[in-house]
């Protein structure tokens, strides 16, 4: 290690300042005075005899080896952590740490239920739930940020080969309207109706709000036509907008269970229309898998499944215990060779 041109906490610094932006930012992120930190950056330039920041601006901005160096250096940071977790594991679900990920909908709806259970029967597992884009989950996952993902969106394709994808669950997107609306009357209603409508939606570039437009259009609705009101930015915002009768809207049933119970949304189905949408099960089978995501997948998961869901888990399953098999059996000829 000594011959190694820098160390772990010298990486922590670089990552901290590009994430910052400032050298006193990523000072205080880290809870150390700013001039250790600029003397850690001197000292790190001076071993690899090449400038590593930009200094020419207000914002502290990485040249082209700060970049490259940065790039590593969080696989590196990455690994050592993955590392810590293992080690952890030796306790036996006595300790350690869960990371699950999710899409919005399911972060906000889903996976907090699922992480309660999780605590009752696990209370000395620390865990961190990451709501972001499926985009940015899916990322996490495949660098080895996260253990596990439930997500709605589209995966990017270029993660396809190195993530595994199984289907969870199939969720609904309920139409629902203000309760004193003329149309929640009516037990159902038709898909002409829905032109006559004002609608509330979530941004026109959000992950959720093309994934809606996508299973709409695959039910022969032409959301073009809809006359959309406003655009908001959370799930909540929409219902509140919705139950104070600025218009209507499509959202999961599983955003609305308070709603209805309390009587102040009204939930309409469409004649001849059931839209839903797949969520996806998400991990990196190339990272390690620590003992508390082996039992949120196999304790916590299947209670919020479809039926389907233990049927691709055991295909999973069977298909790693090939693979095993297949490598002991290439990798260990010797050891075959000396038994008999």
């Amino acid at each position: 290690m000594s011959d190694l041109p820098f160390t772990l906490d010298q990486l922590r610094i670089l990552k901290a300042i590009s994430a910052e932006g400032s050298f006193k930012r990523a000072a205080d992120s880290l809870y150390v005075s700013q001039p250790a930190v600029s003397l850690q950056v001197q000292n790190l330039e001076r071993q690899l005899d090449v400038p590593l920041f930009d200094r020419g601006g207000r914002r502290a901005q990485l040249t082209e080896a700060g970049h490259l160096l940065l790039s590593y250096g969080e696989k590196i940071l990455s690994l050592c952590q993955e590392t810590c977790r293992a080690i952890e594991d030796l306790q036996n679900l006595q300790g350690g740490t869960l990371i699950v990920g999710a899409s919005q909908t399911t972060g906000t709806y889903l996976l907090p239920k699922m992480i309660g259970m999780f605590r009752q029967k696990y209370p000395d597992v620390a865990v961190q739930l990451h709501v972001h884009s499926t985009r940015r989950t899916a990322w996490s996952v495949a660098n080895g940020q996260i253990d596990l993902a439930i997500i709605g969106g589209e995966i990017p394709a270029e993660l396809s080969e190195s993530l595994e994808i199984i289907p969870y669950a199939e969720d609904e997107l309920a139409l629902i309207l203000p309760i004193f609306h003329p149309f929640a009357k009516l037990d159902k209603i038709q898909k002409e109706d829905l032109y006559k409508l004002q609608f509330i939606a979530l941004d026109s570039q959000s992950t959720i709000r093309k994934v809606i437009d996508q299973v709409l259009t695959r039910s022969d609705i032409d959301t073009r036509r809809f006359k959309f009101e406003m655009e908001l930015n959370s799930i909540e915002a929409i219902k509140n907008a919705v139950q104070s009768g600025l218009g209507a809207a499509f959202v999961s049933t599983s955003a609305i269970a308070k709603e209805l119970q309390m009587g102040v949304l009204r939930c309409i189905p469409i004649e001849g229309v059931v839209v839903k949408r797949t969520l996806w099960m998400i991990f990196n089978p190339n990272r390690y898998r620590s003992k508390a995501a082996e039992a949120f997948s196999q304790e916590i998961l299947p209670q919020f499944a479809t039926p389907e869901w233990d049927q691709d888990m055991l295909k999973l399953s069977q298909k790693k215990l090939v693979v095993n098999t297949l490598d002991t059996a290439t990798t260990n000829p010797s050891e075959e060779a000396n038994i008999s």
